[in-house]
């Protein structure tokens, strides 16, 4: 039996962060098929697949060697010459050479790839990745910039034995224009430390992930990172004004202008947003913040099917266009793994889908009726069954920390076989049931979670260790699925190493072609990031 509230009683209820159930009950608990592909992952790119380690291990293999299909660039070695330079310019304390303090720069944080470098650079200005990478040019070194090293398609980490040149001392906020809300820093600042710069002074970025503890600005540009406010404010493309960048020569190209309008010629700085730190180094990013709105509510509802959470979200546009910001998805599989691996309650009663809904505004009294009116009508249509709304700070942080610890909580279950999809919303969520199916008891989990509001399906499929007839199973069927489907094969990680080979699928050859004539013109020994974004010749490096 339906439990219907009188309006202005289940609005007072929801904003207490109070539990509501369209059932009486107490209790509270902290698909499309295609025909199986006969091309397996191995047989078709002719190497070892990655796999995912739970800890950092000494003994994890070297990436190069799970691709003996990959060979070492035409690159010199590093040699003691070479390092006594690299410490004229930076001090002792810019170079690492220690093993133990470069292991953690040399793999991955979900430690599917590691590298070999020998050396850590570790810069504080553009002047000195200038000298840097001036010298490594001449010298023919080949250099993996590096972030906060939070990225999952293995850009960010050395392939052999390049160079790693970290941002990380890099981080300092330049300044902020109140009166137009443009940010600059350099490209090493944390996120959550911008974040934090900004939000004292009354204005919010226009960005959030869920790394945003490690993960840095620069980095971020650098692969065009979509996350949690993509449907509000839109892509970086549209929201960051101004970059510095070092080229691989050492030549500082300077589109710092703080002007919201400019156009005079090619707008260059595009193209240093996602180019994943093959055409330069971003040292200097100047972003376009908002007021902080002070009107916020955030509502995590139960779904009962995949086509419930579409039709809530297409009434959110409906009724709550104008300040709708955020609209998250989690299947009951993310939420176990949730509740059984970091040990967060789940705030309402368990369900096959869950919805995390944010209103952004200027008037408080204003957003929570229309949120709490929505949600009454959704409860009366069923295509909600369940549900909890705040506008309390404290609160809103809790619901929002259920969602975005969601890949953390994935990866301890050992082994993750991690995608980044995106999918025209009809096909948004089927491939789940399909690996689902696919898959069968090979697997411990099959998940999905994303962004619904962009079409970016985030597809983990986790086990307790790898398998390399899963990842036969999984690769490249998913990327041919994706791709049948009308989708891309990365929404918003990039391409890096693991996507490469399949760069094709989502790109034309004459798009590849001037991809790499541009590479060729900026890099023409291809010293930065190299064997990332474009595809490598699996019995041979190829120089571009």
């Amino acid at each position: 039996m339906a439990l219907l509230f009188e309006r202005r009683y289940l609005r007072q209820l929801l904003l207490r962060g109070r539990h509501l159930t369209t059932k009486f009950s107490t209790q509270r608990i902290p698909a499309v098929c295609l025909t199986s592909a006969n091309e397996s992952y191995s047989e078709r790119w002719g190497y070892r697949p990655f796999h995912t380690s739970k800890s950092l291990s000494t003994t994890m293999e070297l990436t190069y060697k799970r691709l003996p299909g990959l060979k070492r660039g035409p690159y010199a070695e590093v040699t003691h010459t070479d390092i006594e330079y690299f410490k004229t310019i930076l001090g002792k304390g810019g170079v690492i050479t220690d093993k133990d303090e470069l292991e953690g720069y040399n793999i991955d944080w979900y430690k599917t790839c590691k590298g070999c470098s020998s050396v850590l650079l570790r810069p504080r200005t553009t002047e000195e990745v200038s000298k840097l990478l001036s010298y490594c040019n001449k010298q023919n070194l080949a250099v993996c910039p590096q972030g906060g090293n939070t990225g999952l398609v293995g850009g960010s980490v050395p392939v052999f034995d390049e160079i790693i040149l970290s941002t990380s001392l890099m981080n300092e906020v330049l300044n902020l224009d109140e009166m137009t809300g443009v940010l600059g820093c350099q490209a090493g600042c944390v996120l959550e430390a911008v974040q934090k710069y900004a939000e004292e002074r009354n204005y919010m970025l226009p960005l959030d992930l869920g790394a945003k503890g490690s993960c840095q600005i620069g980095g971020i540009v650098s692969t065009n990172a979509g996350g949690l406010r993509l449907l509000r404010y839109g892509s970086l493309h549209g929201n960051v004004i101004g970059v510095e960048a070092v080229l691989p020569n050492g030549n500082v190209v300077d589109y710092m202008s703080h002007v919201r309008k400019d156009n005079t010629g090619y707008d260059l700085k595009q193209l240093f947003i996602g180019s994943e730190g093959t055409l330069g180094v971003v040292t200097k990013v100047a972003l376009l913040c908002h007021p902080t709105p002070p009107a916020v509510t955030v509502a995590f509802i139960a779904c009962p099917t995949f086509e419930a959470v579409l039709k809530t979200f297409q009434s959110c546009r409906e009724k709550l266009s104008e300040v709708l910001s955020a609209f998250e998805m989690m299947d009951g599989t993310t939420m176990e793994a949730i509740e059984e691996n970091v040990r967060l309650r789940n705030p309402i009663s368990h369900s096959p889908f869950y919805v995390l809904i944010e209103t952004v505004g200027s008037e408080q009294e204003h957003d929570e009726e229309k949120l709490a009116s929505f949600l009454e009508s959704a409860m009366e249509n069923n295509i909600v069954t369940d549900g909890t709304m705040s506008s309390d700070p404290g609160h809103v942080q809790e619901l929002w920390d259920v969602r975005e610890r969601a890949a953390e909580a994935l990866l301890h279950d050992g082994y993750v076989y991690s995608y980044d999809l995106s999918l025209p919303s009809k096909s948004y969520y089927h491939i789940v049931p399909v690996m689902k199916e696919r898959l069968g008891g090979r697997v411990k989990r099959c998940a999905g979670y994303g962004h619904v509001g962009d079409g970016n399906l985030h597809l983990n499929v986790t086990g307790q260790g790898y398998d390399p007839e899963v990842i036969n199973l999984i690769e490249p069927f998913v990327y041919d699925w994706t791709t049948k489907y009308g989708g891309s094969i990365s929404a918003e990680h990039g391409i890096g190493l693991k996507r490469c080979l399949y760069l094709s699928l989502a790109k034309s050859p004459n798009s590849i072609k001037l991809m790499k004539d541009l590479k060729t013109l900026i890099d023409p020994k291809s010293i930065l990031n190299p064997y990332k974004v474009f595809p490598y010749e699996v019995n041979s490096f190829k120089e571009l």
